[in-house]
């Protein structure tokens, strides 16, 4: 071969390489992990993550094609959830969607740089996780599962369908900050309805039950249960308690009032899961979460249960059936 030849030859190689690596980074197989502050063997979270993963693969994203999706069930242990959480950071994931509050925090301790999407939390501003809703300014964007505007509704229903409760308790997981700062809320929401509040932090079952049996040994009263993992991981288990000890409870996730639950308060989760696929998305695809706005539930549900409430001998007023969107019979 002529030199010349041989140096044309080199210079048409040489121009294929940058085309050749823009193909290989463009092909390369994006990382996704899923941090579920859930059991896997919850049907209602599995269906869930089916419905995001779903939705992501309408967007372009097939698990094993184009995206590995790498799941972890921390259940309602912090051990667990700090372990697993450091183990999908370990996998360099290009993004990582994250179910419950408890495991967003732990997430915020580990890392500053790594995308992080929620599938749903309580007001991110107020717990200090973003600076603001227009622009999160950080690695943490999502949508929020309730406003604390919300107290004060769910305490005005309680009290319409138990017109002579005088005293409300709130159960909550500390290690959730969302539902710390909504116990502040909940006490200055029911001063105005003459309701004395009681704050019961739980963790496991058992300190639930006796929260509940405690609350119950003087009349009147009324629980109140915040959108949190650890009530809907333990739904069956929490409204056969409250069932047994015959209070009027309201409840932030609508799968409670489907499990026996007197009523419920809630926006629409599932919604969430879809649209936290378009944020995945927008962010596989190079978008930068501070960029990706916060958003709020798009529509709140009201559901009552009126087997509980014949159970416990409740009449419901005809304008607030009026108003439920599901009622349960």
């Amino acid at each position: 071969m002529r030199r010349r030849q041989f140096i044309t030859l080199l210079g048409g190689t040489a121009a294929v390489w940058p085309l050749a690596t823009h193909a290989q980074q463009a092909q390369r197989m994006r990382q996704v992990g899923i941090l579920m502050a859930a059991n896997q063997d919850d049907a209602e979270y599995q269906m869930r993550i089916g419905v995001f993963k779903q939705e992501l693969r309408k967007l372009g994203w097939s698990d094993r094609e184009n995206v590995r999706i790498h799941e972890r069930w921390s259940a309602d242990n912090m051990n667990q959830i700090r372990g697993d959480a450091a183990n999908l950071l370990g996998l360099n994931p290009d993004v990582i969607m994250v179910e419950g509050r408890r495991a967003v925090a732990v997430l915020q301790q580990l890392t500053s740089t790594f995308p992080v999407v929620f599938f749903g939390a309580g007001d991110p501003v107020a717990t200090g996780l973003v600076t603001s809703f227009a622009r999160p300014g950080g690695n943490f964007t999502g949508f929020t599962i309730w406003e604390y505007s919300m107290v004060g509704k769910m305490l005005e229903t309680l009290k319409l369908v138990s017109p002579d409760m005088a005293r409300a308790a709130l159960v909550f997981n500390p290690d959730n900050p969302a539902t710390v700062t909504m116990s502040r809320f909940f006490e200055a929401a029911a001063a105005p309805l003459g309701i004395a509040t009681t704050l019961f932090p739980i963790h496991q079952r058992a300190e639930i039950e006796l929260a509940v049996q405690l609350f119950a040994r003087e009349p009147k009263g009324g629980l109140f249960f915040p959108p949190d993992s650890t009530v809907t991981m333990h739904r069956e288990f929490i409204t056969a308690v409250v069932a047994r000890h015959r209070l009027p409870a309201i409840y932030g996730d609508r799968v409670l009032a489907r499990s026996g639950g007197l009523m419920a308060y809630s926006s629409d989760r599932i919604d969430n899961y879809i649209r936290a696929a378009s944020y995945a998305d927008k962010i596989l695809r190079g978008a930068s979460p501070a960029d990706l706005p916060i958003q709020n539930p798009n529509k709140y549900e009201l559901l009552i249960n009126l087997k509980t409430a014949k159970a416990l001998g409740l009449e419901i007023p005809p304008s607030l059936l009026a108003r439920a969107d599901e009622v349960i019979e």
